[in-house]
C-alpha cells in the first residue's frame, strides 16, 4: 500500500524535485515500508518524535525537521539532522549555529517565509530576511548553511490564491539567489507544496515537496 502510493507520487514529480515523506505521527513500521521502497528523506514536526525514530531506524535516512522549532530543543537534533526547514527567527538561527559548532558540523537550514493569509503561520517577511542576512551576527555564524527557502500556502480551496503565494515565494528565492547567494551553489532549495497542493507548487518552481497523507494515508 505505502510502496504503491509512494511510487504514484514519485511518478508525478520531476527528477529535480526532492520528495520529503512526512512521517509525523506515523509508526516506525510505516517508515520501514517506505524505506524498503527506496525513500530516504523523511520529515518530522516534533523534536522528540524525530529523535526516537532516528534511534530506531537506519542511519542513512535524511531527517528533516519541518515543524516550528523552539530554540531550547535544537540541541537534541543537532548531532544528526539533515535539514531544518523552519528557521523563522535570528535567535533560532544563532542557536542552531551554536549547537552545530558543539557537534563539529555545519547544519543546512531553510529560511521560512510567511506567505499565507493566516496569521497563525510562522515566518519572516522579505525585509526581515534582508536585515538578517546583512547582520554581523549572521555573517559570523559559520556553522550554519542556508540552502534555500520554505513557505506554506494558505489552507484553502482557492487554487488561484495558493498559486499566487507559491509564486511569491519563488520570487523571494530568485531575489535572494541573485543578490546574497549568487556565488553559492548550495542555495538551491525552494521548499513548498504538501499533499494537497504540491502539483501547483512544482508548476511554480518548487524543488522540494513535503508529502504525508498521499503516501501514508490520512491520519
Amino acid at each position: 500500500m505505502i510502496r504503491e502510493q509512494l511510487h504514484n507520487v514519485l511518478e508525478e514529480i520531476p527528477e529535480h524535485v526532492t520528495l520529503v515523506a512526512v512521517s509525523k505521527t506515523k509508526p516506525v513500521s510505516a517508515i520501514e515500508e517506505a524505506y524498503a521502497a527506496g525513500q530516504r528523506h523523511y520529515g518530522e514536526n516534533k523534536v522528540q518524535e524525530l529523535v526516537e525514530k532516528a534511534e530506531q531506524l537506519p542511519k542513512d535516512i535524511h531527517w528533516h525537521l519541518i515543524g516550528h522549532l523552539q530554540s531550547n530543543k535544537v540541541k537534541y537534533i543537532a548531532p544528526f539532522v539533515a535539514l531544518i526547514h523552519s528557521v523563522d527567527s535570528l535567535k533560532l538561527l544563532l542557536e542552531i549555529n551554536r549547537q552545530a559548532a558543539k557537534n563539529n558540523r555545519v547544519i543546512p537550514v531553510l529560511l521560512q517565509f510567511h506567505i499565507a493569509q493566516e496569521e497563525t503561520k510562522f515566518g519572516f517577511s522579505f525585509e526581515e530576511i534582508r536585515e538578517l542576512l546583512n547582520s554581523d551576527e549572521f555573517k559570523n555564524a559559520s556553522n550554519i548553511r542556508i540552502d534555500g527557502v520554505m513557505g506554506m500556502a494558505s489552507f484553502t480551496d482557492d487554487e488561484a490564491l495558493i498559486r499566487k503565494e507559491f509564486k511569491l515565494l519563488k520570487t523571494y528565492f530568485d531575489e535572494l539567489k541573485s543578490t546574497f547567494f549568487s556565488e553559492k551553489n548550495h542555495f538551491s532549495i525552494c521548499s513548498m507544496g504538501m499533499s494537497g497542493d504540491y502539483k501547483i507548487a512544482i508548476e511554480e518552481g518548487s524543488t522540494m515537496i513535503r508529502v504525508g497523507s498521499s503516501i501514508f494515508g490520512s491520519r
